[in-house]
C-alpha cells in the first residue's frame, strides 16, 4: 500500500466517490488529491485533497478537505496515510498550520489535530465553515495543527503496512470508465460496426 498523487486520468473516479461518500467537492481539481493504491492489486483505496485559499487581505491558508476512505479498506490505517502525507505536502509548501473543517474531530484528534475556536479562524476559512454546514457537513467544527506537531499512531501505521495484499475479483487492466468513457454510448472513429 502507498500514498501518491493523483492522476489526471482519475478525475472520474474521484469525483464517483466524493459525490457517493457526500464530501466535499467545492474548487475540484484533480492535481490536489493524493490516492491511496493497493500495490499488489492496483486497487485504489482512499483519497483525499488539500485545498490551498489565497485571500487578497491576508496570507495563504492550508485546508484538509474531502478525505475518503472506500468501505473495504476502513479500519486498515489508509485514511491516517492520506493525512499524513496530506500534511507532508502542506509542509513542503511552506505552511506551518493546517486546517480541518469537519464533523470527524474526532478521527483527526488522533494525529494531534486540535480544536480551534471559530472566532480565530482565518476570515476565509470562517466563510468556508459556514458554507460546510449548510452544505456536505453540517456538523464540521473547525480543527488545526502545526506541521510539525503530527504524529501517527503506532498501531495505524502497522495496520497501513500488513493491509492485505489485495482484493479478490479486482483486475488490474484499465477499464474505459477510467477514462471517463461510457462504453455503450461511445462511438470511435474506426469502428466497423461488427
Amino acid at each position: 500500500m502507498y500514498v501518491r498523487d493523483a492522476k489526471n486520468r482519475e478525475e472520474v473516479w474521484l469525483l464517483d466517490h466524493i459525490e457517493a461518500m457526500g464530501l466535499d467537492e467545492t474548487s475540484f481539481r484533480s492535481r490536489d488529491y493524493v490516492v491511496a493504491v493497493d500495490e499488489a492489486s492496483g486497487e485504489k483505496a482512499g483519497f483525499g485533497r488539500i485545498r490551498v485559499h489565497k485571500p487578497d487581505d491576508s496570507d495563504n491558508v492550508c485546508e484538509l478537505t474531502s478525505i475518503g476512505v472506500l468501505e473495504n479498506w476502513r479500519g486498515q490505517g489508509v485514511g491516517a496515510h492520506v493525512v499524513e502525507r496530506l500534511v507532508e505536502y502542506a509542509g513542503d509548501e511552506g505552511f506551518d498550520t493546517v486546517y480541518a473543517l469537519t464533523g470527524e474531530g474526532a478521527y483527526l484528534a488522533q494525529f494531534g489535530f486540535q480544536r480551534v475556536g471559530e472566532s480565530d479562524l482565518p476570515a476565509v476559512l470562517q466563510d468556508r465553515l459556514e458554507a460546510k454546514r449548510e452544505g456536505s457537513d453540517p456538523d464540521a467544527v473547525p480543527l488545526s495543527i502545526d506541521v510539525d506537531e503530527f504524529r501517527m499512531p503506532e498501531r495505524l501505521r502497522e495496520a497501513f503496512k500488513h493491509a492485505p495484499d489485495g482484493r479478490e475479483d479486482v483486475s488490474n487492466e484499465e477499464s474505459p470508465e477510467d477514462f471517463g468513457i461510457d462504453p455503450d454510448s461511445a462511438t470511435y472513429k474506426y469502428d466497423t460496426g461488427r
